[in-house]
């Protein structure tokens, strides 16, 4: 392992243990109302899908018993809402763990829940009508495909998926409307940014391309519609790679930045992640991209404090919003160590 290597991991380690410690009871809606944090929700789910990429770069256990533990905690189970894809995002790390223990009990209810919904199917713009659904639940199906060997869990998303992206993909500027409430239709009619453009949410863009890349890591090489979601990770990133401020960072308003100018870092860490990966698996040009996720990551480590916080999330929310030097979501942790996980493989 090399020195830059040891630096990364060490660095990822730091923040999982000050997460771990420090996991939030509550958090606050851009209204002031404060909200509580569930443990199998995806809140809580994205940080502990972090905490399994990190475990699968290093092999250190401390990210195992973890993950385990919190699992063991849900009883397997995923969030109470059974047909609302955030409540489905803990299903990918119960998947991953049972693909290491092979107990069928990991995957029962997650498996019960999409048996339920493909059984009484809508449109993809109806079961993932928001952007953010794309990380949430896709990788999901793509896991218990490969878990249980039955392509019908990979073909349901993939039928859903395409919806999605019929419904909120903009073909002009290749990135995703975050939802209905954003979309500009073709005769221009629609909300606007401040400068007159459309409005395009960087983590709503960071949650879709994340989703492709944990939907490619479980899909069949010969799978049909494979070079599809590839072609689409290579639009989203040449268009988000033209977005990339010069300390690395993404705003969370992708075509005004100036109307939130502050730095953030669950968008950024999203980014850098997808990139990386593309470039780790020989899908997107390494002499291109490489300096782009290098000057992320650059500007990840530096919103971190010295006791392992990381700074500038920007709180939940349906679309951009401000976000300060002290906001910080375990969310936010969950997709620093995704990005960190692929960041180890280029030292």
């Amino acid at each position: 392992m090399g020195i830059q290597s040891q630096e990364t991991t060490s660095t990822i380690r730091k923040v999982f243990m000050w997460q771990l410690k420090n996991l939030p009871g509550t958090f606050v809606r851009l209204s002031g109302r404060r909200e509580k944090i569930f443990n199998s929700g995806w809140i809580r789910s994205v940080f502990f899908v972090g905490v399994m990429a990190a475990w699968q770069m290093t092999r250190d256990k401390k990210y195992l018993e973890a993950a385990l533990k919190w699992a063991e905690q849900n009883r397997w189970l995923p969030g109470s809402r059974a047909r609302l894809a955030d409540d489905h995002c803990a299903g990918q790390v119960y998947a991953e763990l049972y693909l290491i223990y092979k107990d069928k009990k990991m995957i029962q209810a997650i498996q019960k829940t999409f048996d339920r919904i493909i059984a009484a199917p809508r449109q993809g713009k109806k079961e993932w009508w928001w952007s953010d659904a794309l990380f949430m639940a896709p990788p999901v199906l793509a896991r218990l495909s490969n878990a249980t060997g039955d392509l019908q869990y990979l073909d349901f998303m993939n039928s859903l998926w395409w919806d999605t992206h019929k419904f909120l993909y903009d073909k002009e500027c290749h990135l995703f409307f975050r939802d209905k409430n954003f979309i500009v239709k073709p005769d221009g009619a629609g909300p606007r940014e401040k400068n007159g453009q459309k409005i395009f949410w960087a983590r709503g863009n960071g949650w879709v391309m994340a989703g492709i890349v944990r939907v490619l890591q479980f899909m069949p090489t010969d799978y049909p519609d494979r070079r599809k979601f590839i072609q689409l990770l290579k639009e989203m990133t040449a268009s988000v790679s033209k977005l990339q401020h010069a300390d690395g960072l993404w705003r969370a308003s992708l075509l005004d930045p100036d109307n939130f100018p502050e730095r953030e870092t669950s968008g950024t860490a999203l980014f850098c992640y997808a990139i990386a990966w593309g470039i780790n698996n020989g899908i997107l040009n390494r002499e291109i991209y490489l300096p782009v996720v290098k000057n992320a990551w650059q500007g990840l480590v530096g919103c971190l404090d010295q006791a392992g916080m990381l700074g500038w999330v920007q709180l939940p929310g349906d679309g951009a919003r401000s976000v300060t030097r002290t906001d910080s979501m375990e969310y936010g942790t969950g997709v620093f160590l995704m990005a960190g996980s692929e960041i180890i493989k280029f030292s």
